[in-house]
C-alpha cells in the first residue's frame, strides 16, 4: 500500500493526458496478500474467490468481485482457480489498497502461468484493466506505486505513460522525515467513489489548482535534498496541498474530517492531508516528535497507525509449479 504526499489528483488521465502529470508517494510496510493455485477438479464450479465473502462460480462472467473478473478475463488463463485474498489495512480507506490487490492478482496469475512479469508491466495492465475495464474513477498513481515500490517522484502522460523516478537521499533524511508522520485511521469513507467521479468531472474547470498540485511535487523534492532542519516547510507545504485538494469538490472533506484536521492542527501538526479521494479513511499528519504525544491526545478516539516506509513492489513471496489434474 502508499501514502501520497503531493500531486494527487493530477494523475487520473482527463488530466494528465492534457497538461501532464506527477505525484510524490511512497510505498509503506503495510500489504495486500494474494495466494492463487489451479482449482483441484473435484467441484461443480471453476472459481472459488474467498474476500470479504466468498464467491464459487461455474464461469468468470459470475464472478461478482470486479478486479478478479477482469483479471481472471486479461489473463486468459483456460483453468479453474482459488483466489484468497487479505490485508494488513481496510480497503477503500485512502492507501491504495483496491490497486495494490489488482498488482498482487496479476503478479500471482502470472507465476500460475510460469511467467515472470515486469514492475512496468504489472503498472501498465493493472492501470488498463481498472480505468478500461472495470471503469472505476481512478488515477494510476496507485497501481504505479504498488508494481514499483519505493519512494518516488512518478510523471504521467506522454509516451511512456509513467515514468518512475527514485528520490535518491540518504537513508537518515528519510528517517528523519519518516520520524514527523504520523497516521491516524478516521474510519471507513462513505462516498470516496462518489467523491472521485465528482473531481473527475470537475477536472477541466480545476486546471489551475490542478496544476499548482503538480508543481508542489518539485517543490516538495527540493526540500527533501536540502538540510533536515528545513523540513519543517515539508509539512507547511503538505497544508496548503489539502487546502487546495479541498477546492476541487466541496465533497473531499466533511466536518468531521474538519473536526479533526483542526484538533490536530491545534495541537502542534505543521500541516497534514487525508489520503485518497475524500471522504474518510486515513489522515497523515507531519509534526516534530515532541509533540506527537499531544496530537494523540488530541485525537485519543481514532486509532494510530505505525508505518515505516518500504522499498519494494510486489513480490511474490512463495512460488511452487502445481501438479496438472
Amino acid at each position: 500500500m502508499r501514502i501520497s504526499f503531493f500531486g494527487g489528483g493530477t494523475d487520473y488521465p482527463a488530466f494528465y493526458e492534457e497538461h501532464g502529470g506527477a505525484v510524490l508517494s511512497t510505498s509503506i510496510d503495510k500489504y495486500s496478500y494474494v495466494i492463487c493455485r489451479r482449482l483441484p477438479p473435484f467441484f461443480n464450479f471453476q472459481y472459488r474467490i474467498r474476500y470479504a465473502i466468498q464467491e464459487e462460480k461455474a464461469t468468470i462472467a459470475e464472478i461478482q468481485h470486479p478486479s478478479v473478473r477482469e483479471c481472471l478475463n486479461f489473463m486468459n488463463l483456460g483453468f479453474g482457480i482459488e483466489v484468497h485474498h487479505n490485508a494488513d489495512l481496510p480497503a477503500m480507506s485512502g492507501l491504495g489498497s483496491s490497486s495494490a490487490f489488482t498488482v498482487g492478482l496479476l503478479n500471482a496469475l502470472y507465476a500460475l502461468k510460469g511467467q515472470l512479469s515486469t514492475k512496468r508491466q504489472l503498472a501498465l495492465e493493472a492501470i488498463h484493466i481498472e480505468q478500461e475495464r472495470i471503469k472505476e474513477n481512478v488515477g494510476s498513481q496507485d497501481q504505479t506505486t504498488a508494481a514499483f515500490g519505493g519512494f518516488n517522484r512518478i510523471e504521467f502522460g506522454g509516451r511512456r505513460k509513467i515514468l518512475v523516478e527514485q528520490i535518491t537521499i540518504k537513508p537518515a533524511k528519510l528517517e528523519y522525515l519518516q520520524s514527523h508522520l504520523m497516521l491516524v485511521f478516521t474510519g471507513f469513507p462513505r462516498h470516496a467513489s462518489e467523491v472521485a467521479a465528482e473531481q473527475i468531472r470537475n477536472t477541466p474547470g480545476k486546471t489551475k489548482e490542478l496544476t499548482r498540485m503538480m508543481e508542489m511535487v518539485n517543490e516538495a523534492v527540493a526540500m527533501l535534498n536540502g538540510n533536515p532542519d528545513g523540513y519543517d516547510d515539508f509539512g507547511r507545504l503538505l497544508h496548503e496541498a489539502w487546502t487546495v485538494k479541498r477546492s476541487l469538490t466541496d465533497r473531499v472533506s466533511s466536518p468531521e474530517i474538519d473536526e479533526i484536521y483542526q484538533a490536530a492542527m491545534n495541537a502542534g501538526a505543521l500541516g497534514g492531508k487525508l489520503l485518497g479521494a475524500g471522504g474518510g479513511g486515513f489522515m497523515l499528519f507531519y509534526a516534530r516528535p515532541e509533540v506527537q504525544p499531544e496530537i494523540r491526545r488530541a485525537l485519543s478516539k481514532l486509532l494510530n497507525v505505525p508505518f515505516n516506509f518500504h522499498d519494494l513492489g510486489s513480490q511474490i513471496v512463495y512460488y511452487a509449479p502445481e501438479q496438472n489434474y
